[in-house]
């Protein structure tokens, strides 16, 4: 049985389980499960259940993503992109293209790979009033399922015969995905073969720099860096005690700045808040490559703060203001 034939058996509850969790975030292909339900309206679905029912479970889902970025900001767009090989691009490629755009996003994000399920977050993170984001959203989706199911019930009959071509070179198909595949696998460990140059980088745990910290001769120079993302933070996020921003964006032009403070004497510590303490390690081998000697916070900034570290609210200025929908 074809992909037109268990729709037209399972339609109503695979059309609303699909888009429910393609806007929820997971990678399903809503367009093609669209177009077979258009083309099984042919072999008894009803199109007038078929559109509300799609449109509904895409709301829905971007609904929830968007309260989900409403309460707990640039916390789920990470959690998103935690399995991408770049989850900080992941994040700013999706936010700049909303940034540039404005709500008006959400009326074509389904058509932008990636953006499709990051713009309901991003809308919330970014306090959009509800009843804006769901006109929005609504209109969008509603262009997009019908497109897509209206196209799907008027080449029917070609959607057939492209199936079952399908079906006739499945072997070549099932090749091709296994090659893509593999091309994603290479492409992971490449990434973190390259990512091995980072495990020579000096560590040292929170609670020994607390006592290294309190033990500390008058006389001596630390610098506590914060290289955070400019884009994780949210107003009222803190960061240590003490501790100076550097953009790990533009490390050269702040490492001028930074020189004014170093000494041979001076110890450098780092921190971040992402998975494995990848932006500390980058930063740091990269202030190694300048002769600028320093050590990676293991665990960043959840481990200073579990060790019972100070803190201090991340100063205005340091805060890239973003656009909100007040």
């Amino acid at each position: 049985m074809g992909l037109i034939g268990v729709i037209a058996q399972h339609g109503y509850a695979i059309v609303a389980i699909v888009m429910f969790l393609a806007a929820a975030g997971l990678p399903l292909p809503t367009s093609i499960v669209l177009l077979g339900a258009g083309a099984a309206a042919h072999n008894g679905l009803k199109l007038d259940i078929i559109f509300p029912l799609a449109w509904a479970s895409a709301v829905l889902g971007d609904t929830l993503l968007y309260f989900g970025g409403r309460y707990t900001g640039w916390w789920l767009l990470a959690g998103m992109c935690r399995f991408s090989i770049n989850p900080e691009a992941c994040i700013f490629s999706s936010s700049a293209y909303f940034y540039r755009r404005g709500s008006k996003t959400l009326l074509f994000a389904k058509w932008v790979p990636g953006l499709a399920s990051m713009a309901a977050p991003l809308a919330g993170s970014l306090n959009m009033k509800f009843s804006r984001f769901f006109r929005l959203d609504a209109a969008g989706n509603l262009f997009y399922v019908s497109v897509w199911v209206t196209a799907g019930y008027l080449f029917s009959r070609f959607l057939n015969e492209i199936m079952g071509w399908i079906q006739r070179v499945g072997h070549a198909f099932l090749l091709i995905g296994a090659l893509l595949v593999a091309g994603y696998a290479v492409s992971i460990v490449v990434f973190s073969i390259r990512a091995r140059k980072y495990n020579k980088i000096d560590k040292i745990s929170a609670a020994n720099l607390q006592e290294r910290l309190q033990n500390l001769h008058p006389d001596k120079l630390v610098i506590i860096a914060d290289v955070r993302s400019h884009g994780y933070y949210d107003p009222g996020m803190q960061r240590i005690k003490n501790s100076i921003r550097v953009e790990p964006t533009r490390l050269k032009e702040e490492l001028i700045a930074l020189r004014e403070f170093m000494a041979p004497e001076c110890e450098i510590y780092l921190y971040c808040s992402c998975i494995r303490d990848t932006t500390s390690k980058r930063v740091a081998h990269m202030l190694e490559q300048e002769n600028c000697k320093t050590q990676v916070i293991d665990g960043g900034l959840k481990a200073w703060v579990k060790a019972g570290g100070e803190l201090e609210l991340v100063p205005l200025a340091d805060i890239q203001h973003l656009p909100r929908f007040e």
